[in-house]
């Protein structure tokens, strides 16, 4: 076995060990270093992940149970990338914490490292236990505010629902294995598939708790109090990064390990996806909180990602990577500007940001580019992403679905754009100017490169994601 196949890992490993005990050893230490002593650390990782990827290595490990390809080093460049903005995000925000600030970060790093392995995982046994492995950090970071009563709600509903998709999730594994004989993903694909009762429950099953992960329609009902309860930087991180990586998991078991049973599964992620799309636009609608507001976005962008899914060929693999990169940088941006606002005001609804403008003009252009990204307003970054969805699905017949799309891009126009208006023509009750610690403006200034560079100039990135899916089995469809 090829032990540097699993280096990023265990290099991760090695530092949340170093941030946890570090906190332990020497509790006076700031935590802003702890953070800091983190943030160079992922680098570091990262940039040895960029080297592997520029390697093309493609290389299996513990009886190919776990695989490092092109498409998992995508999505770890993805989840380090992701982490290190919700670090530089959260500096702030753990600073006015009482208790635990250095747990809060060791969480964190434990939450990316599963879903580091997650993104590898090559067979239903894996994929178990990384999904929940990740998942663990996450019970604690949402119910992490002790003395917040939404946070412990936000908290007991998300374990609940968790434990109950957990359970789900096992059942169905254990009736595919009972169907196939085999658990390891590539046996599984090799098998001549005839849909047995068996098959299809656990795959359903399996579908479900997937769903849920993702928060797509109808197993999205955890996701508003959840990101409302939450602590801003903890629902910033949940509203990308968990999502992305068990969409990872849904491309391997969806184009690799069935693509052969394709017609029998396009038709129910296309069903999801409609439902998704026009709940979380039109719930969207009447909110008043903008946390709320977000996570009915989310549910809707989820919706079309999906649009992707549902083309079941190459190109749609292809816009689905390229899609997450888009959304990574707009919605946690967007998210980035509500945490500096609650940082200084302790409030985020929706009203509350009229004429922030007047109290920030690079939070208010930020908060306009991001929201307009989401929306999908040419040349940001949104707009690339969704055309590229919507022309996957074009060249496979999905005009039905093609056009749902379109008509919830309008819907989505709506509400977007009432943000927008609050924060430019509404005057502030409050018209004392907010203040933007370095870290934040970097978070900031990386949001608004990101969707700007994604938009004029997206070819580098459409090419990163094209190489990610290349030699991915079941991938050869056109």
């Amino acid at each position: 076995m090829n032990i540097s196949l699993i280096a990023p890992e265990l290099w991760m490993t090695l530092l949340s060990s170093l941030v946890l005990l570090l906190d332990f050893v020497c509790p006076k230490i700031s935590k802003k270093n702890l953070a800091a002593f983190s943030i160079v650390g992922m680098a570091l990782i990262l940039l040895q992940l960029i080297c592997v990827a520029s390697a093309r290595v493609n290389d299996t490990a513990f009886n190919t149970m776990f695989v490092l390809d092109p498409l998992a080093i995508f999505f770890k460049i993805f989840i380090l990338v992701a982490t290190i903005l919700v670090f530089l995000a959260s500096l702030d925000y753990v600073d006015g914490l009482l208790h635990f600030q250095g747990e809060y970060y060791y969480l964190l790093l434990f939450s990316a490292l599963g879903m580091m392995f997650m993104v590898s995982a090559n067979d239903f046994l894996s994929l178990f236990i990384t999904l929940e492995f990740s998942t663990f950090g996450f019970y604690i970071l949402v119910a992490y505010l002790r003395d917040d009563v939404k946070s412990n709600e936000a908290g007991i509903k998300f374990f609940i629902l968790g434990v109950l998709t957990a359970s789900m999730i096992a059942f169905g594994i254990s009736l595919i294995y009972g169907d196939t004989g085999t658990i390891l993903f590539s046996k599984i694909a090799a098998i001549e598939h005839k849909m047995s009762i068996g098959l299809i429950l656990g795959l359903l099953f399996v579908f479900i708790g997937i769903g849920f992960k993702i928060g797509a329609f109808p197993f999205h009902a955890w996701i508003p109090d959840v990101y409302e309860g939450a602590p801003l930087p903890v629902t910033a991180y949940l509203s990308v990064v968990p999502k992305a990586a068990t969409l990872c998991l849904f491309l391997r078991l969806a184009f690799a390990m069935l693509s052969d049973l394709k017609q029998e599964w396009v038709w129910l992620i296309t069903t999801v996806s409609i439902f998704s799309m026009t709940y979380g636009n039109i719930t969207a609608i009447a909110q008043k909180n903008m946390k709320r507001l977000l996570a009915y976005s989310g549910i809707a962008q989820i919706g079309t990602i999906l649009i992707g899914m549902a083309a079941g060929t190459k190109m749609g693999a292809d816009s689905v990577l390229f899609y997450l990169l888009t959304y990574l940088f707009a919605n946690l941006g967007a998210f980035v500007v509500v945490i500096i606002y609650a940082n200084a005001t302790a409030k985020d609804d929706i009203d509350d940001l009229s004429g922030l403008n007047r109290r920030s003009p690079l939070m208010a252009f930020a908060m306009l580019l991001f929201l307009l990204s989401l929306a999908g307003v040419p040349p940001l970054a949104g707009f690339i992403a969704k055309v590229y969805v919507f022309a996957a699905a074009v060249q496979q017949g999905l005009i039905l679905l093609v056009t749902v799309g379109l008509v919830n891009v309008v819907i989505s126009f709506y509400y977007y754009l009432i943000v927008v208006k609050k924060i430019y023509s509404v005057e502030p009750i409050d018209a004392t100017p907010i203040s933007l610690s370095l870290p934040m403006r970097l978070v900031l200034y990386a949001g608004i490169a990101g969707v700007l560079w994604l938009g004029i100039w997206p070819k580098p990135f459409i090419d990163f994601s094209v190489t990610a899916t290349k030699g991915f089995a079941g991938l050869s469809l056109q």
